[in-house]
């Protein structure tokens, strides 16, 4: 009785998260279907090289107020 009851739970547990990934799936639909129109209509995104060389530099900035934090405590 009770591996029936685990079974029914494992069932019903299922079909919640498999009915909230449909609503989550048609929900971005749309917004994907406005993002490629918005991006032929010349609103260009980064490329990939330019976010990757502007999160490198926000980490260099980070280290080198980091160190200088750290020499200005020891001073």
């Amino acid at each position: 009785m009770r591996a029936a009851f685990s079974l029914l739970a494992l069932v019903i547990v299922a079909a919640i998260v498999l009915s909230l990934a449909k609503k989550q799936a048609t929900a971005l639909k749309p917004a994907a279907a406005g993002a490629s129109s918005a991006a032929a209509g010349g609103a260009a995104l980064p490329t990939p090289k330019a976010v990757g060389q502007q999160v490198q530099n926000s980490i260099d900035e980070a280290a080198r107020k980091a160190a200088e934090a750290a020499s200005a405590s020891t001073n």
